[in-house]
């Protein structure tokens, strides 16, 4: 996850709510000992990881394990496309 602490703070998020709301988030945050940014950040980054976690964890029973370790052992087809994608800067290249 990433460390909210020891990056530079530079961008802004800025969120209309109404009063109800924001006086849940302020006692919610209290009752953690954080500011409403802190708990807003902490609460935000956590669902934030489990929503992409399951774009990156994949749980197989027996049988979906054994078709997958088949696909994976079959012998790659290279392609002129697939070729030119992997040659291209990748967007996680900058990071």
């Amino acid at each position: 996850m990433i460390s909210i602490e020891t990056q530079a703070k530079s961008e802004r998020i800025d969120i209309r709510t109404t009063k109800n709301v924001k006086q849940t988030l302020q006692k919610a945050a209290a009752i953690t000992h954080k500011t409403v940014t802190e708990f807003l950040l902490d609460s935000a980054l956590t669902q934030a990881a489990e929503v992409l976690s399951d774009r990156r964890l994949f749980i197989f029973d027996d049988a979906q394990w054994e078709a997958f370790l088949t696909v994976l052992d079959e012998p790659t087809v290279p392609t002129p496309r697939l070729e030119r994608l992997l040659k291209e800067p990748s967007v996680l290249d900058g990071l």
